[in-house]
């Protein structure tokens, strides 16, 4: 055999054991993914902040993990993102109608959608669904939260080593960066943006730029028309087709490349029980994209991550202690929170020239700080409403402190969650909405906005709910739930209610550190 030949016959023998290799790798990941019963060293339930975090710590560490995520794999599926203004099937999870916060004007055929909405008596919860949790449907605002106030909320934790090492880290591990001056300046879908500061300052208000995890040098390019548009077409509380970096763009990504990272999606654990040897056994039921079941599963694991979301976590904890005395702390469910969450806007806002701007970007970079008011201190996103017209209308989210908790409940018989929460627990927060629109209309003109919310506000609109199994009380110092030999928590429970900013900087920044010191500490061997 001549040099080339050889060389030739090589080649391709070795490209094609690889083929092989690929093809069985797969067919295992097939067979894997199918089975009904099965033993597997650490799961992860939820795949949001704390989840990516404990799934690429882990892998990196060369531990293999089984992540169950209820919501779909929205990359592998192929299936498009819905703007705000034509939502289709992929907008909302198992809803007959769009769930916005407000113009649900659309029908909608049930479909394992990318937003859901929990409705509690007084107050409804938004979470994401799908693999990237709650950073598919946010609007991508990293916001570190004051370290006066961090300190305050965490008074245990090294709030030196958090700003120097574990916020840097995050910002980078999650791509976070900010819009150019001049582009802000210059784009027209900003104006609500330049409205929004121009009359802050003129109200005597301080603001601030907010950094974002959408790339916003392909902003610059959806507005010259180079590449397709996503923050540019209204897309964002449905997830967004471009743009974004997602958790499955950044953590999750980074952790498959591994390959010590399985994702199960359309994975819905049921209850979970403790065995006698501390290990745990997971009913699950593996869903369509119609939310029927197709297959019930049973996993055993020795290690369990609970990341399903402040909701999705309590509901887990609390529905197991229901079903079958599943062991849990007195503190888990308390010190519930919204984050000081309240929807408000004002109407006639520059009507006589231009408004807010026919034309939005989705992606919010703009806020007032006013968190340094002892009278009224709250943190405000300059919030866009990208109606497709301009209604001259501006939207604002508070942040507040949360000074009356809630609790988190399981009521048995109607086998739900149940929220203590009510207007008593807002009344600081209108205090504070009202005294901003106050100023805000006082010295700009306009009203209080009638047009989206009844009588101006949206005390009961809540997408940061945090809480209930919070660090050091219901857990231990990294997470651990106590009670549980091999159980923890890695997600927005953790943080007592409040942190004064859009929390998943701070959430993804307190999974780091816990994650970082249970595999110190051997919590994994």
């Amino acid at each position: 055999m001549d040099r080339k030949k050889f060389i030739t016959t090589s080649v391709l023998a070795v490209s094609g054991f690889y083929f092989l290799q690929s093809n069985l790798f797969q067919a295992a990941q097939r067979t894997a993914s199918e089975q009904k019963d099965r033993e597997v060293p650490i799961i992860i339930i939820g795949s949001g902040y704390g989840g990516a975090v404990s799934a690429l710590r882990l892998s990196e560490a060369g531990k293999k993990v089984v992540m169950l995520e209820m919501g779909l794999n929205w990359e592998k599926s192929g299936i498009p993102f819905s703007n705000l203004l034509k939502p289709g099937k992929s907008a909302a999870w198992l809803k007959k109608k769009s769930i916005a916060p407000f113009m649900n004007l659309f029908s909608l055929t049930p479909f394992t959608g990318a937003l859901d909405r929990l409705d509690y008596e007084h107050i409804n919860v938004w979470v994401g669904r799908g693999v990237g949790g709650g950073s598919i449907v946010n609007g991508g605002m990293a916001v570190t939260p004051k370290e006066s106030y961090f300190k305050e909320i965490f008074p245990d934790l090294d709030a030196e080593k958090f700003y120097n090492f574990y916020f840097p880290l995050v910002h980078k591990e999650l791509k976070v960066n900010v819009i150019d001056e001049q582009f802000l300046k210059d784009c027209p879908y900003y104006k609500f943006t330049r409205v929004g500061e121009e009359e802050a300052h003129k109200a005597g208000f301080k603001t601030i730029r907010v950094p974002n995890v959408y790339d916003f040098k392909y902003m610059e390019k959806e507005f010259r028309n180079e590449v397709p548009r996503s923050a540019l077409n209204t897309e964002v509380i449905y997830g967004n087709n471009h743009g974004k970096n997602s958790l499955d763009k950044t953590y999750l990504k980074k952790a498959l490349e591994t390959g010590n990272l399985e994702i199960l999606d359309l994975h819905k654990v049921d209850h979970i029980k403790l065995n006698e040897d501390k290990s745990y056994t997971l009913a699950i039921q593996q869903i369509d994209t119609a939310g029927q079941t197709i297959a019930d599963k049973t996993f055993h694991c020795k290690k369990l991550i609970l990341s399903a979301g402040t909701m999705g976590t309590l509901e887990l904890l609390l529905r197991s202690h229901s079903l079958h005395n599943f062991p849990v702390h007195e503190l888990v469910g308390k010190n519930w929170g919204n984050n000081g969450n309240f929807m408000t806007g004002r109407n006639w806002v520059k009507p006589l020239s231009g408004g807010t701007g026919a034309q939005q970007s989705t992606i919010p970079v703009g806020g007032v700080d006013n968190w340094d008011d002892p009278e009224h201190p709250f943190f405000t996103e300059i919030a866009p409403l990208p109606m497709g017209m301009d209604v001259a209308t501006a939207l604002y989210l508070l942040i507040n402190r949360v000074d009356k908790k809630g609790e988190v409940t399981y009521d048995s018989a109607q086998t739900k969650l149940t929220l203590n929460w009510d207007q008593s627990h807002t009344v600081t927060m209108k205090e504070n909405a009202n005294y901003f629109i106050k100023k805000m209309n006082k010295a700009n003109g306009g009203t209080r906005s009638h047009f989206l919310f009844n009588n101006g506000f949206g005390a009961d609109i809540c997408y940061h709910p945090l809480g209930g199994c919070v660090l050091g009380q219901a857990t231990n110092q990294y997470g651990k739930l106590k009670e549980h030999e091999n159980l923890y928590v890695l997600d927005g429970s953790l943080i007592p209610g409040t942190i004064g900013v859009n929390p998943f900087v701070t959430i993804t920044a307190i999974a780091e550190f816990c994650i970082e010191n249970l595999i110190r500490t051997n919590e994994f061997a």
